[in-house]
């Protein structure tokens, strides 16, 4: 298997990089090509001349070594075993312990993790260094000054470099006042007087899973998203019926969850690989406004293109879908401190995917415009700005350098680099949704399900105002999500 994985990186993704690049050299070059109709065509066109501006021949060996460095890091990481009370246990095991309720239990996987962590960092930062030399390489021999500015074409963003740090600088004056608000619970529920980074990751206030059978949690996804629109919860029970979810824990199961359309028929499938938890209630969610999205797409477009597919717009339904049912988890939560202590971890959640991503894309910025700094400097940078975003709350005390060289545990820096603001910005979108929800509902729905069946060939921007919100990280905007954050803390506690 992995002879052929490596057969596959080395021989044939080589021989189809430069294939793909000589057939949209031909597009581009066509005489018909700039006769298509720009409404329909116009984002395909734009995606193609993208291509054939960054390709460089010369380059495809080394985007080879790029993807070799990336499955090097997926071995070492996938292979990570830590001792927990004399046995050896998968890495994975040892970080679902920092949900544990015994405090004395999540301090001690903490230190378990970054002693994992310590033992491979050589590793990651002989990796990391590499693949920050074959970037800046790749993008120089583009034509471009950095690979920051490479990236930017390659993703075809409708939006600035600028933008992306005026988002952090918003964010980080308006979310996280917010966030140490919502600490503050945290901490006095947890019955702490100092919040360390094993009180962090989770809320840690639901005693037991919301379900213990998985048809017992597909009966309760169905109510409440019957409950929100009768339109949520036909396509569940359709997708329930013909075998589209595959949900159940099975021995050998791959982990994680993904929602993946299928073209030729026009379904959506669902999958996911979680035991009975609060994260997996959320996450099968999640999904499913993936789904809508995507029944609502094939129902109004047809079969959409790859190159169609935008983050940006894809987690504004997921994350909205989260945020819509909110006020629906006491039919898995029926005591009504259970009920605001879910509420609470979903609206954690919702604050993580603001300020996370953009601390990762904060820290990529620096990584890429500074290709020459070292391991030392790299760690420093990100324990500088975790303690500006998620970590603020913290008391972070003697761990500056363990925080310093997590970064290593974070798959995006290596796989996908300048991926994930685009959560941030669907988030920001998704509060907005649930804003426009609490005010009046039924219009918020009906939004949702209007921009979750746009033309994709449109703007971001266009799609986000057909679902009634913004696609924008001005100061006003992203004040007035901290306000309602402030509010709905309020509401909850």
């Amino acid at each position: 298997m992995k002879s052929t994985y490596l057969h596959d990186q080395q021989v044939i993704h080589p021989l189809l990089l430069k294939y793909e690049a000589k057939l949209n050299e031909k597009c581009c070059e066509s005489p018909f090509f700039h006769e298509l109709d720009e409404k329909r065509y116009g984002l395909m066109r734009r995606v193609r001349k993208s291509k054939v501006k960054l390709f460089r021949e010369e380059n495809i060996p080394l985007m080879v070594k790029e993807q070799e460095l990336c499955t090097k890091y997926s071995e070492i990481m996938g292979g990570l075993t830590v001792e927990w009370e004399g046995e050896e246990k998968p890495f994975p095991f040892i970080k679902s312990q920092l949900d544990h309720l015994d405090r004395e239990v999540r301090e001690k996987a903490y230190h378990a993790m970054m002693s994992a962590h310590r033992q491979i960092k050589p590793d990651m930062d002989a990796i990391m260094d590499e693949l920050v030399r074959l970037r800046h390489q790749i993008a120089k021999q583009a034509g471009f000054e950095n690979y920051r500015e490479y990236m930017f074409v390659e993703k075809n963003r409708e939006y600035s470099v600028q933008d992306c740090y005026d988002f952090h600088e918003n964010a980080e004056k308006h979310i996280i006042p917010a966030w140490n608000r919502l600490a503050d619970v945290f901490k006095n529920k947890l019955g702490v007087d100092t919040y360390r980074p094993w009180d962090n990751t989770t809320a840690k206030l639901l005693k037991k899973p919301p379900y213990s059978e998985v048809s017992t949690l597909m009966d309760g996804v169905s109510e409440i998203l019957g409950k929100t629109d009768p339109y949520f919860g036909e396509r569940f029970n359709y997708m329930r019926g013909h075998g589209l979810l595959d949900l159940e824990v099975r021995k050998g199961k791959g982990p994680h969850a993904f929602c993946a359309p299928l073209l030729v028929s026009g379904d959506i499938f669902v999958f996911s690989n979680f035991s009975p938890s609060h994260d997996s209630l959320s996450t099968l969610i999640h999904e499913m406004g993936h789904a809508v999205n995507g029944y609502l797409e094939f129902s109004e477009h047809g079969p959409f293109d790859q190159h169609q597919w935008r983050a940006e717009i894809a987690e504004l339904y997921s994350f909205g879908m989260q945020l819509l049912l909110l006020d629906k988890l006491d039919r898995f939560y029926p005591d009504e401190e259970d009920f605001k202590s879910a509420q609470r971890e979903e609206l954690r959640y919702a604050f993580t995917m603001l300020f996370s991503p953009l601390s990762g894309d904060l820290f990529q910025h620096w990584m890429y415009t500074n290709p020459t700094h070292t391991a030392e400097e790299r760690d420093q940078k990100f324990f500088e700005i975790s303690k500006r975003f998620g970590l603020s709350p913290v008391d972070t005390s003697g761990f500056e350098e363990e925080i310093g060289m997590s970064w290593a545990g974070t798959i995006h820096y290596f796989h996908v680099p300048f991926y994930t603001i685009e959560y941030s910005m669907s988030m920001l979108g998704a509060l907005q949704l649930l804003e426009n929800y609490q005010k009046n509902p039924e219009q918020a729905v009906e939004s949702f399900k209007k921009g979750a069946s746009a033309d994709l060939n449109q703007s971001i921007a266009k799609v986000y105002e057909e679902t009634g919100v913004r696609f924008d990280f001005s100061e006003p905007v992203v004040k007035q999500m901290g306000n309602f954050l402030e509010k709905v803390i309020q509401e909850i506690h």
